[in-house]
């Protein structure tokens, strides 16, 4: 579904990705993790195009994408939920989520998606008429994930979703990632919490300095020593 291939990225001339190569197959909840600045979330940005790889390939479904701007991405399937949610905060949780819905694919089902998603996410609905700047972090989170959901996504790529949210409130977010993955929705998330996203996965990928410094199964990532040593304190 999702493959880069030899992937470098730059700011300037910094370079912040060194050659990455991955893959994420149809029907996967992979994860990618990694110590801050390990360039994360730079890859993320670059498969949604907010960024462009001065190097390698990008595909998705067989077609190269690292050329097209982030809307034409959208239009393939290709959606971000990002770091900090970034929602509008003086509109509303309805206004918000009906703006997910505007690429050509997902705009003839909005009312539908819509429904499907106030009823996957009930606070939102009763919280609809609200403005999202006053919602609390969770509450956010999910009304960043609808939004994301409302582009009827293949590929739904998560950047950071439990980041600054209480421990009961990171229960409710892995619970609806893997309800979203149900539904036949592919998943590739950047997580801190390690070892829930790995326990989560069916396979990842550890990312060191921009580079990718080992991949396997989620279960085989967790039991491997260096990611114990270097992400599970042990």
């Amino acid at each position: 579904m999702l493959e880069l291939e030899e992937v470098s990225v730059f700011y300037g001339d910094l370079q912040a990705v060194h050659g990455v190569s991955l893959a994420v197959r149809p029907g996967e909840i992979v994860t990618l993790v990694g110590g801050n600045g390990a360039g994360k979330t730079t890859t993320l940005r670059t498969i949604s195009g907010l960024l462009h790889p001065r190097g390698g390939r990008i595909r998705f479904d067989g077609r190269r994408i690292d050329r097209l701007p982030p809307d034409r991405i959208v239009e393939h399937g290709v959606v971000q939920v990002p770091e900090g949610r970034k929602l509008f905060p003086s509109l509303t949780v309805r206004e918000n989520l009906e703006l997910g819905a505007y690429t050509r694919r997902a705009r003839p089902a909005r009312a539908t998606t819509l429904d499907e998603v106030l009823g996957r996410f009930p606070v939102l609905r009763e919280r609809a008429s609200q403005l999202a700047g006053t919602l609390s972090g969770g509450e956010q989170q999910m009304c960043a994930i609808g939004r994301a959901l409302m582009a009827r996504p293949a590929l739904l790529m998560l950047d950071e979703p439990s980041l600054g949210l209480a421990p009961k409130i990171v229960q409710e977010v892995f619970r609806v990632i893997q309800q979203i993955h149900a539904l036949g929705v592919t998943v590739l998330l950047v997580e801190q919490n390690v070892r829930q996203a790995l326990a989560a996965s069916q396979r990842g990928y550890v990312l060191e300095n921009g580079q990718i410094v080992l991949e396997g199964s989620g279960r085989d990532l967790l039991a491997s020593e260096a990611t114990q040593k270097a992400y599970l304190g042990r």
